[in-house]
């Protein structure tokens, strides 16, 4: 049975480059590695809509509530490909998981609700959808300023064409998110944490040299 590792952070700090990064140097290394990232846009029910409330196309309003149901639903669809993946390579790595969708949920709702909104997502995720906990999560820490200009450089995405989405474009909700994420790290929720700086001087650090630290965590 392959290992769960989670790659998380707010929009723009690199993952989707870190969780591939890693796993060409895994699969290098002689260990079976895959990349499973959410949403899964234009592949699951779940997927289709969050593209369409991401792109600002819901023709009504979606409430953190409605959007975490959402996001765990986009993960419970996708659920018998994970135990596929896991059941066959010895690394199963995620681009986004189940912290993400206590984060930025949690970021949509008053300060007073948004650790009792995280712990109720982390139950429905868990222990109603059933989706496997990570055995190490990574919280890629990287600035704001860093994190905007690598969303601008972002490709063409399939459920938008504009330069960010909904939850990109709010500045104050990327705060909040990543003080969530700090929160969730701090208490250890859904399993072991470790923490990357991914910037140095002002700058990103080498892809590879971040992919060493995380081998070196893993």
């Amino acid at each position: 049975m392959g290992k769960l590792i989670v790659i998380e952070g707010a929009d723009g700090v690199g993952k989707n480059t870190a969780a591939l990064g890693l796993c060409d140097a895994l699969n290098a290394s002689g260990r079976s590695a895959v990349v499973i990232g959410f949403p899964r846009y234009g592949e699951t029910v779940a997927g289709v809509t969050i593209g369409r409330f991401l792109a600002g196309e819901m023709p009504v309003p979606v409430t953190a509530e409605a959007a975490a149901v959402l996001y765990a639903l986009d993960r419970r669809e996708w659920l018998p490909r994970i135990i596929e993946a896991r059941d066959t390579h010895d690394v199963v790595i995620f681009d986004r998981y189940i912290a993400s969708n206590m984060a930025y949920q949690g970021a949509r709702v008053e300060a007073a609700a948004s650790r009792p909104l995280m712990d109720w997502i982390a139950r429905l995720e868990v222990e109603q959808f059933a989706l496997p906990r990570p055995d190490l999560s990574l919280y890629l820490d990287t600035p704001w300023e860093l994190a905007r200009e690598l969303i601008l450089q972002k490709a063409q995405r399939s459920y938008t064409d504009r330069s960010f989405d909904e939850y990109e474009a709010d500045i104050a909700l990327q705060q909040r998110v990543r003080a969530n994420y700090e929160a969730i790290v701090a208490a250890g929720l859904l399993g072991p944490w470790r923490v990357v700086q991914t910037s140095t001087d002002g700058a990103m650090r080498p892809r590879e040299a971040i992919v060493r630290e995380i081998i070196a965590h893993i």
